[in-house]
């Protein structure tokens, strides 16, 4: 669809609704530009002239994380293309293409920050805060996978030996996933221990 549309009309309103009619929207979702406010000649008849506009619809956060993160691989001359699935409430990027697991980064540590920036992107001027999620090659599911797994072995591992586990140093988003896995779990509790970047998980004894 357009983003962009210029339109006449007998009045300024009747080319701006004119131009909405044509995006689908309406005068909340778009930028007027009055490019000839026309007029209506001797008496109205002679040298009558139209109204002219230009409507300009406001990107959806979708269009701004995707041309910001574009932006973002040209610079690093990664070739990818995006995927987009939003609602109201969300927006998840899936970016695919070869060679990108630099995107990823240590630990999703590249990948977090992006994300980090997409979202400032997206919500800049925003009323209501849309979450940004981003995904490469699908390692956010593959990730939740092994941190899942990993919870569960070492609470076992907690269990047998009577001796509390610490982690790795971890994203909020890692961290959550741990604690989550092992809540309804009997035996074994979970806190997290120290400051940012290095906060760690503990698994304990109940």
């Amino acid at each position: 669809m357009a983003h962009c549309v210029e339109k006449t009309g007998k009045t300024i309103q009747e080319a701006v609704d004119a131009a909405l009619a044509e995006l689908n929207t309406d005068e909340s979702n778009v930028d007027i530009e009055i490019l000839d406010e026309g007029n209506k000649g001797i008496f109205g008849l002679i040298g009558n002239k139209m109204a002219r506009v230009k409507v300009t619809l406001h990107k959806s956060g979708g269009d701004l994380a995707s041309d910001f993160l574009m932006s973002v691989f040209k610079r690093m001359n990664i070739n990818a293309a995006i995927d987009l699935d939003e609602d109201e409430d969300s927006l998840l990027l899936k970016v695919k293409g070869k060679d990108i697991g630099v995107i990823i980064g240590r630990r999703g540590e590249t990948l977090d920050s992006l994300q980090y920036l997409t979202s400032l992107v997206v919500n800049k001027n925003r009323k209501s805060h849309k979450r940004v999620v981003i995904d490469v090659e699908n390692y956010r599911q593959k990730r939740e996978e092994a941190l899942v797994k990993l919870a569960n072995r070492l609470a076992e591992r907690v269990v047998k030996y009577r001796k509390n586990v610490t982690l790795e140093p971890m994203n909020p988003y890692e961290r959550r996933i741990i604690h989550s896995s092992l809540q309804n779990n009997k035996y074994v509790e979970t806190y997290s221990i120290g400051e940012e970047p290095n906060r760690k998980v503990v698994i304990a004894l109940k």
